[in-house]
C-alpha cells in the first residue's frame, strides 16, 4: 500500500488515480476485468481517505471508451486516460488507438497485464483466464499507434513514468501513449511521493524556424496564384479569427479538401470548396494546413515551378510510412501558434494592392458560384427517400446561431452545412476506424455540456458504434447526444470505391454490389428506446425540419438523448 501526503493508506488504484488527477485528468474512461481488484479497492480506499480522484466512467466496449476520450480532447484541449482490461480489452480498443494516433489527439491508455506469477505471490493467477490471456508482447497491439509505451517493473515508479507518459503525449506532435500494468506490481506498496504533484516534466512544444517562415511568407506574398489546402482545422478560436482575416487581406483562396473541421467559416468568400483540383493545377505557391493527404496525386499536375509550403504540428506526416508530397518548406509546430507567426511575418511584408484586389473579387465570385452550386443541389434533395446533401442542409438551417457541433461519420456532407463556427465540425480520423462518431460525440457533450452535439453518420457507421453501448453511456451520464442514422441500408463508402477506381466497370451499371447490402435493416430506433431515447423514423424529405426542430427541443429541454433514423436514397 501507499502512502498520501497526510499519512493515510491507499492501495495501488488509489495511487493511480490520484496521480492521474495531479496530471489534469477528468476522467478515466474504463471497461474493468480481473486484473482491476487492486485498482478498484485502491479507489474506494482512496474515496474514504479524502483524495481528490478523476470520475471513473464505465464504457461498456473499449472503442467507445477509448473514442470519447477522444471527442473529450476535441472540445476541451485537455488529455484524457482510458483504462481497458489485459490484451481482450487492448485489442478492442486498438482502433480507437489508430484513430487518435492519425487525428494527433493525446490519451493516456493504460491495461493490466495478466498476472506473471502462477503461485506463490498476492495478486497471482487465479482463474484460468490468466493463463489464457498472456502474451508474448501484448503491447504490439498498439505500439504503432503510440508515440511511447512501457510496461510498470516496480510500484515506486508510478509517478516517474506518469509523469514521462504525460509530457510525451502532450509533445509535439501529440498523440496517445501506452502503459501497461502488471496485477502483481499493482498489489505492492506504492511509495507516495510525486503521486499529488503535476509532471515534472513539461511537453515539448515545437515551432518554425525564422528561415523557414521568413521564407514562407514571402512565396505567399508575391505568390500570383497562391491556394491553400487545409484539413484539420486552425488549432484555436483565435486562430480561426485571425486566420479568415489573414486570407481576406491576403486574398488566398482556402479549399477543405477531405477536411475533419473547418478552418474558416463555410461561408466565407475565400472558401473555395472541397475540390481545389482546378485552382491546384494552375498554383505557383501552395499552403497545405496540417493535411495528411492535402490532393489525389492521379488528380492533378503541378505546375513545375510550384512551391509547396507544408505546416503543423507534423509536416512531414513521419508516423506515415509513404507520403511523398512536395515539402519545399517545413514550418513544424502547433498549428494554431504555427499560424499566428506566418501571419505576423507577412503582415510588414509590401503588397500589389491592385493585383489583391482583382485576385479577391475572383476568389469570392469562384466561392459565391461553388457555395450557390452546393446549397442549390441539396436543395433538391426533399424526396422520398431524401438525399444526403438535403439531410445536411436541414441539419445546417437547424443549427444556425447556436453553439453547437456535428460529428460526421459518414453521415452528413460538410458543404451543405454551411457551418462558421471553430469547433462546429469533427469528421472521423482519415485512419478510417469505424465506430468512432457516436462515441466521440459523446466524450465532446462531457466536455461540454450546454453544447449541442450531434452524432451524424450512416447505418453502417452507427453498427460499428456499438450503439446499445453508447445510448447506454448516454442515459448513465445523461448525455443529450442527437444521433442521426442516415440509412441507406448498405455500405454505401464501399460502393462508391468500387465504382471510382472501375469507373467503367460492371460494379457501376450494376443496382446489386456485393459486400454491401445491409438489408434488410434494423429498426435502430428500437435500440436506442432500450436506453430511453426519444425517436423518430423519417421517410419524407419534408417531414425533416419539424423532426430536427423536436430533436432539438428534446435535446435541449428535457436533456434526453435523441435518434432520428432517416431513409435516405442510395446515389448510384
Amino acid at each position: 500500500m501507499a502512502k498520501d501526503t497526510q499519512g493515510k493508506a491507499v492501495t495501488a488504484g488509489g495511487a493511480i488515480f490520484g496521480k492521474l488527477k495531479a496530471l489534469g485528468v477528468d476522467y478515466v474512461f474504463a471497461n474493468s476485468g480481473t486484473d482491476f481488484p487492486p485498482i478498484i479497492e485502491g479507489l474506494i480506499e482512496a474515496g474514504h481517505n479524502g483524495i481528490e480522484l478523476p470520475d471513473a466512467i464505465t464504457v461498456p466496449h473499449e472503442m467507445a471508451a477509448v473514442s470519447m476520450a477522444h471527442g473529450y480532447y476535441q472540445i476541451s484541449g485537455k488529455i484524457q486516460s482510458v483504462m481497458l482490461h489485459t490484451n481482450v480489452g487492448l485489442s478492442n480498443g486498438a482502433t480507437g488507438a489508430i484513430n487518435a494516433s492519425c487525428d494527433h489527439i493525446p490519451v493516456m491508455l493504460i491495461s493490466g497485464r495478466t498476472p506473471v506469477m502462477e503461485k506463490d505471490r498476492f495478486g497471482a493467477r487465479t482463474v484460468p483466464i490468466g493463463w489464457g490471456q498472456e502474451m508474448f508482447d501484448q503491447t504490439a497491439l498498439v505500439r504503432e499507434a503510440c508515440k511511447w509505451d512501457y510496461e510498470l517493473r516496480f510500484p515506486e515508479q508510478v509517478s516517474d513514468l506518469f509523469d514521462r507518459g504525460w509530457a510525451i503525449a502532450n509533445s509535439t506532435p501529440k498523440g496517445p501513449i501506452y502503459l501497461s500494468l502488471p496485477r502483481e506490481v499493482l498489489c505492492e506498496q506504492t511509495p507516495a511521493q510525486g503521486l499529488d504533484a503535476p509532471s515534472a516534466m513539461a511537453p515539448v512544444i515545437t515551432g518554425p524556424d525564422a528561415r523557414s517562415l521568413a521564407r514562407a511568407a514571402d512565396l505567399l506574398a508575391k505568390a500570383e496564384n497562391p491556394l491553400i489546402i487545409s484539413q484539420r482545422g486552425a488549432g484555436s478560436q483565435d486562430a480561426f479569427d485571425a486566420f479568415a482575416a489573414f486570407v481576406t487581406d491576403w486574398a488566398l483562396p482556402v479549399s477543405h479538401y477531405w477536411a475533419n473541421q473547418i478552418s474558416i467559416p463555410l461561408t466565407h468568400p475565400m472558401q473555395i470548396g472541397v475540390a481545389p483540383e482546378d485552382l491546384l493545377a494552375k498554383a505557383d505557391v501552395v499552403l497545405v494546413i496540417n493535411s495528411l493527404a492535402p490532393w489525389w496525386p492521379d488528380k492533378v499536375t503541378l505546375r513545375d515551378d510550384v512551391q509547396v509550403i507544408q505546416l503543423g504540428p507534423d509536416p512531414l506526416f513521419t508516423r506515415t510510412p509513404v507520403r511523398n508530397f512536395p515539402a519545399h518548406v517545413t514550418l513544424a509546430g502547433e498549428t494554431a501558434p504555427t499560424l499566428h507567426a506566418l501571419i505576423d511575418a507577412m503582415n510588414p511584408l509590401d503588397r500589389d494592392d491592385d493585383l489583391l484586389t482583382a485576385r479577391r473579387e475572383r476568389i469570392a465570385e469562384l466561392a459565391k458560384t461553388n457555395r450557390d452550386a452546393a446549397l442549390e443541389k441539396a436543395a433538391g434533395g426533399s424526396r422520398n427517400p431524401m438525399t444526403k446533401d438535403w439531410v445536411s442542409l436541414c441539419l445546417g438551417r437547424a443549427i444556425k446561431g447556436r453553439k453547437a457541433s456535428v460529428y460526421h461519420e459518414l453521415g452528413c456532407p460538410l458543404v451543405p452545412l454551411d457551418l462558421e463556427s471553430h469547433q462546429s465540425y469533427f469528421q472521423e480520423p482519415h485512419s478510417g476506424g469505424l465506430g468512432w462518431g457516436f462515441p466521440a460525440a459523446l466524450g465532446a457533450q462531457l466536455a461540454d455540456r450546454e453544447r449541442l452535439v450531434f452524432a451524424t453518420m450512416g447505418d453502417g457507421s452507427y453498427m460499428f458504434a456499438n450503439p446499445t453501448v453508447c445510448h447506454q453511456v448516454a442515459e448513465a451520464l445523461e448525455l443529450p447526444v442527437i444521433t442521426l442514422v442516415l440509412n441507406n441500408e448498405e455500405w454505401g463508402a464501399v460502393r462508391h470505391s468500387v465504382q471510382g477506381l472501375y469507373t467503367k466497370g460492371l460494379a457501376a451499371r450494376s443496382n446489386d454490389v456485393p459486400m454491401t447490402a445491409l438489408k434488410p435493416s434494423p429498426d435502430f430506433t428500437r435500440t436506442a428506446e432500450a436506453s430511453r431515447a426519444y425517436t423518430e423514423t423519417v421517410t419524407n424529405g419534408a417531414d425533416l425540419p419539424a423532426a430536427l426542430d423536436r430533436a432539438i427541443s428534446v435535446a435541449t429541454e428535457e436533456k434526453r438523448q435523441v435518434l432520428l433514423n432517416i431513409a435516405i436514397e442510395r446515389v448510384t
